[in-house]
């Protein structure tokens, strides 16, 4: 966790920023409107492919058909810099959790996690790369990150109160 005097802050990462990161993003400040939490959040990816670009727009259509909009994010990719912005950065799969690990500069406290290990009964899973799949592909990302960010947002309520 970050100083008490910190708000919690969360980067979440996949490969390009266009599909599965974001839609964690949107998930994340879901949770923290609904909770009232004060939580700084974005997103990135690991490669630069699609950097500028908006969200997939099927990643687009899955928050369009819950009310809401991504369109407005671009992808980016992860910095060093990120590692002192950062209270918490979450990895969408285990490559990239390994990739974040070495890309980790000493003395940084930003704690790298896997999504999915925050969900009880679910430590070791991926969000699965919708990329390449179908439209139902992509609502089971959406899914997976919903599931993974309400126990994430759970985890920061009862660390933040204690």
């Amino acid at each position: 966790m970050t100083k008490s005097s910190e708000k919690p802050s969360f980067l979440f990462v996949c490969t390009g920023n266009i599909c599965r990161s974001p839609l964690a993003e949107l998930a994340m400040r879901e949770e923290a409107r609904k909770r009232g939490l004060d939580l700084f959040i974005d997103s990135a990816g690991t490669g630069d492919w699609h950097l500028g670009y908006p969200p997939d727009p099927r990643a687009q259509a899955v928050a369009k058909r819950e009310g809401l909009d991504i369109s407005q994010l671009r992808a980016r990719k992860v910095s060093t810099a990120d590692f002192r912005k950062f209270s918490h950065i979450i990895a969408l799969d285990k490559s990239h959790y390994k990739t974040l690990n070495r890309l980790k500069p000493a003395g940084s406290d930003a704690k790298v996690i896997l999504l999915l290990d925050c969900v009880q009964g679910r430590k070791g899973q991926d969000v699965e790369d919708p990329y390449y799949g179908s439209d139902k592909d992509f609502d089971t990302s959406w899914h997976d990150v919903q599931e993974g960010c309400h126990a994430l947002a759970e985890q920061t309520l009862s660390s933040i109160s204690s």
